[in-house]
């Protein structure tokens, strides 16, 4: 993390950050990573010159890593291939194993005839040697060439990241004494947002809905003191 930000960051809002950007380097690049870094010291600077504290920031801290942190196809085999994962399974079974995926990818993946929703299918070990070719090309996420980018679903989280710095933003704009604690609820929307393919559209539309009503809470003390 840049020293600039580091030193503008309370210790525990410092923590946070420190843990989340290697994971977010790791994730994509250096350069994804000082976006989050960056977005979370302007959060917390404007949040200092409002109110001493940093529960908004840390809320930002939060909830824009877990939206940029999101399981595509290329983080899935990350984690998947990941030594440290793979070592502690080697040590929890030292006598040997063997590894079956249950998966539903987009591309892939048969939709149900009565839900709609995708169908998982088992696939074997051979898997591994693929996720590892798989995570090699996550400098393509996002890209003309992201194949697995192209899907509504993926669409959908990179829209949301984009929104809620726009959020933010909108928060930091009005933030006051008055509305510190709405911004922190509004702020604090993605932890609804769960699950993967229709479960997590479904938990998407239910935290938009949330979001509009806490955005309504956030701004009435403005509106109130405006009409005062």
């Amino acid at each position: 993390m840049p020293s600039s930000i580091r030193s503008a960051l309370t210790a525990r809002s410092r923590r946070l950050v420190e843990i989340r950007v290697p994971e977010l380097i790791a994730f994509q690049d250096e350069a994804y990573a000082r976006r989050y870094a960056e977005v979370v010291r302007r959060v917390f600077a404007a949040e200092q010159r409002v109110l001493p504290g940093s529960a908004l920031s840390e809320a930002a801290a939060r909830y824009l890593y877990k939206l940029m942190a999101y399981k595509d196809e290329y983080e899935v085999a990350r984690l998947h291939t990941d030594p440290a994962f793979l070592a502690e399974l080697d040590a929890q079974f030292p006598q040997g194993y063997s590894v079956k995926y249950n998966l539903a990818p987009p591309l892939l993946a048969k939709p149900d005839p009565v839900t709609g929703h995708l169908q998982k299918k088992q696939y074997g070990e051979w898997m591994t040697k693929a996720f590892r070719r798989l995570a090699g090309l996550k400098h393509l996420r996002g890209s003309a060439l992201d194949v697995f980018g192209k899907t509504a679903e993926r669409q959908m989280e990179r829209q949301l990241i984009e929104d809620y710095v726009a959020l933010l933003e909108q928060i930091l704009a009005r933030l006051s004494p008055a509305n510190h604690a709405a911004a922190v609820a509004l702020a604090s929307v993605p932890d609804e947002i769960r699950g993967y393919g229709h479960v997590k559209e479904k938990s998407v539309a239910a935290a938009r809905t949330l979001q509009a009503e806490r955005l309504k809470a956030f701004l009435a003390p403005q509106q109130d003191r405006q009409v005062a």
